[in-house]
């Protein structure tokens, strides 16, 4: 276990090295150690669960791991947990995870338990605040993990944050929502993030288009 949370700050120390950041860099030797997460959800919940690969591990209640169907075609990616996911452990429990819920039942006709949902961050940053850039390349590879192991067909990005620590790509979630995006292979779309609509309600109306692109994408790759 110590090994590999090695191999995770050294990952990171890296990405922060590209990104500009100086420290003093590691042994030659330790550069091409590979990172080696578990191919099993529940194997890598235990590790995101003792995570201290950032400063969020100081304030979390609780690690909001992710949850829904191991094997979904749909993935939703969020920002980060709020208080009441904080809370529980869940994602998408408080006033935007009901959103939520409503839109992919009414909008997607699914249940929320049909799809999987997770968040760029494990742990919530103090008064809901956006992800740093540290943190998300800390939490990153957590993710990418669980894109991996669940294969996801399709993956709503959920707001600006989601997109851009996804994608790398910095054009605002008004520009790019609605579009179809290839990401390692799976079809992408961003939209905005449920809290966003709450605070802004003109802003469904392109949500609700955003989720019908969704829904004619999975009928025309699963239904025949």
């Amino acid at each position: 276990m110590k090994e590999l949370y090695k191999k995770l700050q050294l990952q990171r120390l890296k990405k922060l090295k590209e990104l500009g950041v100086e420290y003093v860099s590691p042994p030659k030797e330790f550069e091409e150690l590979s990172l080696a997460l578990p191919n099993s959800l529940e194997e890598l919940e235990e590790i995101v669960k003792n995570c201290h690969l950032c400063e969020l591990s100081k304030t979390r209640t609780k690690v909001v791991f992710g949850e829904g169907n191991p094997n979904a075609n749909l993935m939703f990616v969020g920002e980060a947990p709020g208080a009441m996911e904080d809370k529980t452990g869940r994602p998408f429990v408080g006033r935007a995870g009901e959103l939520l819920t409503k839109m992919i039942e009414n909008v997607l006709n699914l249940k929320r338990s049909d799809v999987y949902i997770a968040n760029i961050l494990k742990c919530r940053p103090p008064n809901n605040r956006p992800p740093t850039p540290s943190e998300a390349l800390a939490c990153k590879p957590y993710l990418l993990k669980q894109i991996e192991i669940i294969q996801p067909k399709i993956i709503v990005a959920l707001g600006s944050s989601a997109y851009h620590y996804l994608t790398n790509d910095p054009t605002p979630i008004s520009k790019v929502r609605g579009h179809i995006i290839d990401f390692n292979g799976i079809k992408l779309i961003p939209t905005y993030h449920p809290s966003y609509l709450l605070r802004n309600p003109s802003a469904k109306k392109e949500a609700f288009a955003d989720l019908l692109q969704v829904k004619k994408l999975m009928q025309s790759m699963f239904e025949k």
